[in-house]
């Protein structure tokens, strides 16, 4: 159905695409494969109308196509879900789903129309209880997700391209996501999947394609016989073992975060936890079960009742006073809650720590970029350019950066949620790695993370949490991934 082939793009400074070949047949899955900064996101964005190729051809049902705008893309039949939603959160769910092609007569939205048409979407992705009406800024990163896929259908698509659709899912959801799939492919529409989750590939993936530093290294690959081993050596262009750091070597110390009876109405009731300097602590349960809430809680950026002690002193309530006091947040929503966009990678690596590095009154820019590049290379930011926009970066390196934010300084306790969330599995590595080493110079880490695997890898110590209450807590040595999803699914204790 589709086939892209010698696909160049330039930009200023880098060559993102290097020839890159892709094609994709009708009623499959094709998942794209490749590391943060491969290309694949370039690559999509061709596709989609939002870049032009520099050379090379697209032929879509065998004629070639130039899509020169997104509207272009769509009156094809090309259908986008990105990775970071554009929706808009100021319009209702159905003006979210249909914009661009309203229902509309002599002039006139009809809404009533618009709402049962977004109705009857919903209801085919199976979720009716998400309302047409509901403003999107409402809804829950999951549902927004929802949605998003509602407007592709809603085009009705021969090719959707899928940007780690399953990134803010939970467990449940993500089955219904490969239903509806499956769904779609059984009709003769054509996937592209892009995903950092091997064992997804496994499941709904028919081929795989993967890109390495912005060039076609495998190309239709079964998916389900490949060697995860020879995939892992194709994206990283080594062998990289996918394994957490050991434990040994890392002795709990003293207190430093002591949470008691944490309630916000609606959300969590009655959370009760502590962390220890050097000690990791991961929160475990369904997307909506409190997990995020709770940090934005701790961090000072949610209302709620109970007390939070930092180091045995109640911290006052607010960023600004959490910040001094030594804590830091690497939130889930890293675009819309942790970056400047348009500033440097340096400007957005230094955001925490800007005092620092004053000196009367003025900011010394060569220490700051200098402290700026030595973590750009530690956490092996891609492209190896502090000054760069942060917007240029990859979603994965864009998520190095905010680590890196709370590299500088003094801290004794690190906030991370969903850290590794868009994150390839070689750059996963390191930054367990990174986490680990944090972990023992004595900082205090409470992480949440929708992967199972991923918190039972890192934690010391896991709190499994269900409709907002803390249902078990226990060692992550004494736990597996079947007994924490039995606990959260189920709502008993094991």
């Amino acid at each position: 159905m589709l086939v892209m082939q010698g696909i160049v793009k330039q930009f200023p400074g880098v060559r993102a695409l290097d020839g890159v070949d892709l094609d994709v047949r009708a009623g499959e899955v094709h998942c794209l494969l490749g590391q943060n900064g491969a290309g694949k996101s370039t690559l999509i964005k061709v596709l989609a109308g939002a870049h032009q190729p520099d050379e090379g051809t697209i032929t879509f049902d065998g004629a070639v196509v130039r899509p020169g705008s997104p509207i272009d893309a769509i009156r094809l039949g090309f259908a986008t879900i990105y990775q970071e939603l554009d929706l808009v959160d100021g319009l209702s769910v159905a003006e979210n789903i249909f914009l661009g092609h309203e229902h509309a007569r002599l002039g006139f939205v009809n809404r009533a129309a618009a709402n049962r048409a977004a109705a009857q979407v919903l209801a085919r992705l199976g979720h009716p209880e998400i309302r047409p009406a509901t403003e999107v800024g409402r809804l829950s990163p999951a549902a927004k997700q929802v949605v998003s896929m509602a407007r592709a259908l809603s085009h009705k698509a021969r090719v959707i391209i899928m940007d780690e659709p399953s990134a803010a899912l939970a467990h449940d959801e993500v089955a219904n996501l490969f239903r509806i799939i499956r769904e779609l492919t059984a009709e003769g529409v054509a996937v592209v999947y892009i995903s950092h989750r091997l064992e997804e590939i496994r499941e709904i993936g028919d081929r795989v394609t993967v890109l390495k530093d912005g060039r076609t290294v495998a190309v239709g690959l079964p998916a389900r016989d490949t060697p995860t081993s020879q995939i892992v050596s194709l994206m990283t262009g080594r062998n990289v073992e996918y394994v957490f750091p050991p434990r040994q070597g890392r002795e709990p110390g003293e207190e430093v975060l002591r949470v008691e009876n944490l309630s916000a109405p609606g959300v969590f009731s009655d959370v009760s936890f502590s962390v220890r300097a050097g000690e990791i602590v991961g929160l475990a349960g369904l997307v909506g079960s409190g997990r995020s809430e709770i940090l934005e809680a701790v961090y000072g950026a949610r209302p709620a009742s109970g007390s939070v002690l930092l180091s045995g002193r109640s911290v006052r309530r607010g960023v600004v006073g959490t910040v001094r006091n030594g804590m830091g947040l690497a939130p889930e929503e890293r675009k819309a809650q942790a970056l400047l966009l348009d500033q440097s990678v340096t400007a957005n690596i230094t955001l925490g720590t800007l005092p620092e590095f004053a000196r009367l009154g003025w900011l010394d820019r060569g220490r700051e970029r200098a402290e700026a590049r030595r973590l750009a290379d530690l956490l092996d930011i891609r492209p190896p350019d502090p000054e760069r926009p942060i917007r240029t970066l990859s979603g994965g390196n864009q998520q190095k950066a905010v680590l890196a934010r709370w590299l500088l300084g003094s801290r004794r306790l690190l906030l991370l949620d969903e850290p590794t969330r868009g994150v390839d599995v070689g750059a996963r590595a390191e930054l367990y790695a990174v986490i680990h080493d944090l972990a023992k110079k004595g900082i205090g880490v409470l992480l949440v993370s929708s992967e199972v695997p991923e918190v039972l890898g890192l934690a010391d110590r896991v709190l499994v949490l269900r409709e907002g209450r803390v249902i078990h807590e226990g060692a992550a040595t004494e736990l597996d991934e079947h007994r924490v999803l039995d606990m959260i699914m189920n709502g008993e204790a094991a």
